[in-house]
């Protein structure tokens, strides 16, 4: 297939995106064009090849070097050229990205050749959180909308009162065998009449139309633990999807995960290191000169801050135990200061002598201060 668009913009990433983030990227939209959540949608099976086109060339360091440098034709050009997903059976996708899509028919059995992994997907979602409820820790409802076991039918897709048929092309199986190129090996693959079901159905149940599942939607209170990073993910055990039916048509197995991504909105107040927190505060001359305590803010409280004589501007300061919790301890990080130099925009005029009078105490020459327009008009009426 000759691809025209754009890999990062296919799985909708920037071109800095490191690994974690393209596998993030795949794994969400692979499950969003996902053919069981799309039956017979060919717009969302083909984004679905072209999502796992992208990440093909992505993944690998290799590929993406070359991509980035010369794009689609430097890959076909260096004899790396992607496989031809838009000819590829989707079967066959799922199984090369078994590590991130769970094994084959993504880590839900099948039986296609493959280790049965009795498993269903796991669901992603993400909420937003500030850096004050990173010190105690929140909670957050969220929505979102899975898959499950059609109670009408059971999950085994046939209309109430009648049964799946055993496929007669393989017998139940759900795969078949073809002899190789001159009798020299077999190669099995997923049966073409039940499309590896193992089983016909021939009255279809009529709230999942045949497919044994069906969309919910849900709503969960999420735990949000104190501590938490920018980009980290709650993972909420069992609030993912049942195994596909071809695994496990009655649902039993393990359900797959529900994963919260948790954005931690900037706070323009400090800088987040870590568990420590960065904070500039602004002081006068006189402080930095002749020492001072005042007072700083952190996240959840003051602290005093006591500033010795002769201090330089930009220099660091560090209040232990200040910072934010540690997500794997009961500790706390730091809050770092930093204490920058303020210099006043207006001097009155007293304070404008006791600066020249410094001034030539150190020898610096300094400019003479201006008169104003009113001063001069006044000195002109007055003649002084």
């Amino acid at each position: 297939m000759s691809v025209t668009r754009c890999y990062y913009e296919v799985l909708d990433v920037t071109r800095t995106a490191d690994g974690t983030e393209i596998k993030r990227a795949y794994r969400r939209l692979a499950m969003k064009f996902h053919p069981d959540r799309n039956p017979e949608d060919d717009v969302a099976e083909k984004s679905f090849k072209e999502c796992a086109e992208a990440y093909e060339v992505l993944s690998d360091p290799k590929k993406k070097q070359i991509y980035d440098q010369y794009g689609h034709e430097g890959l076909r050009g260096r004899g790396h050229a992607a496989h031809d997903f838009n000819t590829m059976n989707v079967e066959d996708i799922f199984s090369m990205f078994n590590d991130i899509l769970g094994g084959s028919r993504g880590g839900f059995g099948g039986g296609r050749g493959r280790a049965r992994q009795v498993r269903g997907y796991d669901l992603e979602t993400d909420v937003e959180i500030t850096l004050e409820e990173v010190i105690s820790g929140t909670e957050r409802e969220v929505e979102f909308d899975r898959l499950d076991v059609c109670e009408t039918c059971d999950g085994n897709g046939a209309k109430p009162g009648s049964s799946p048929e055993t496929c007669a092309t393989c017998q139940g199986q759900g795969k078949v065998a073809q002899q190789g190129l001159g009798g020299m090996f077999r190669m099995v693959s997923a049966c073409p009449t039940c499309n590896g079901r193992g089983s016909i159905i021939k009255e279809k149940c009529v709230d999942c139309r045949g497919r044994g599942r069906i969309s919910i939607h849900r709503k969960l209170c999420v735990k949000i633990p104190a501590g938490i990073h920018h980009g980290q993910a709650v993972r909420v055990g069992g609030e993912g999807e049942p195994p596909v039916p071809e695994a496990s048509p009655d649902g039993s197995g393990t359900r797959g995960d529900l994963h919260v991504l948790v954005r931690v909105t900037e706070d323009n107040r400090f800088e987040r290191d870590g568990d420590n927190l960065i904070h500039i505060v602004s002081v006068a001359f006189t402080q930095l000169a002749l020492g001072a305590t005042i007072e700083v803010d952190s996240i959840d409280e003051s602290h005093s801050l006591d500033i010795p004589s002769g201090t330089q501007t930009n220099e660091i300061f560090r209040i232990e135990g200040a910072g934010l919790p540690d997500l794997r301890s009961s500790g706390r990080g730091d809050l770092v200061i930093i204490v920058r130099l303020s210099v006043p925009k207006k001097l009155s005029g007293e304070q404008r002598e006791l600066l020249e009078e410094y001034a030539k105490s150190e020898d610096i020459p300094v400019h003479e201060a201006e008169v104003s327009f009113w001063e001069k008009l006044k000195g002109t009426v007055t003649g002084g």
